[in-house]
């Protein structure tokens, strides 16, 4: 069902992509984690998992949604279980990036938003770009965000999406210069507050106190 309304991380994703390029606007890596934490915000918000001292997450309820996404990201969470725990939030995010991402990619494929593009570096080895289709969702997603962002993000969606954007760099880019600085500076903390944004941006701290990059 490719009418169906834009995941979190649908959503995310087409205003991380560069339109023309086709490649992510921040690093790739802390993407893949913002996706997996919009994963975790909408199976939180149908009820599937459930958060245990503060940052443990399991399922609380397995029955699927329908929709290839949330449902292939609840299949990797660990089950409720007698005496048994959650995983932490920011280690999920870490394992579910790229899966997340995957996912993401080929509904927005089938919606036509995105169009797959196989390269090869030095001729050798293959990499993927994805710029955008003959339908366009990324334009009406970045109008959203910018209408969200001069109404002072006004409702939890807009609010999950810029902490989304914080936590994994791609604020700087959506929201550049001097004249936004003030906003950055509360949506970092905003990224902090909000639970699943605090797991990417806890992944990514991980990956820069260890050095790593894309």
């Amino acid at each position: 069902m490719t009418d169906a309304p834009l995941t979190l991380a649908e959503e995310l994703l087409l205003l991380a992509l560069d339109p023309a390029r086709g490649r992510p606007l921040n690093n790739p890596r802390y993407l893949r984690y913002g996706l997996a934490g919009a994963a975790l915000a909408d199976l939180e918000a149908t009820g599937r998992i459930a958060v245990e001292r503060g940052d443990r997450v399991r399922v609380a309820n397995p029955l699927p949604l329908g929709d290839p996404i949330l449902d292939g990201a609840l299949a990797t969470l660990p089950a409720a279980a007698k005496g048994g725990r959650g995983v932490r939030a920011h280690r999920w995010v870490r394992g579910a990036g790229r899966p997340v991402q995957e996912l993401c990619l080929r509904r927005l494929e089938e919606r036509g938003a995105l169009r797959r593009q196989t390269h090869r570096a030095l001729g050798l080895f293959p990499y993927e770009r994805f710029p955008s289709g003959a339908v366009d969702l990324t334009g009406p997603a970045r109008a959203r965000f910018k209408a969200a962002v001069e109404a002072r993000l006004p409702d939890r969606r807009a609010r999950l999406l810029a902490a989304y954007s914080s936590a994994t760099g791609l604020d700087a880019k959506l929201l550049p210069g001097s004249s936004f600085r003030p906003l950055r500076r509360d949506l970092r903390r905003l990224a902090k507050e909000e639970w699943t944004a605090h797991a990417a941006f806890r992944a990514v701290q991980d990956d820069q106190s260890a050095g790593g990059g894309a």
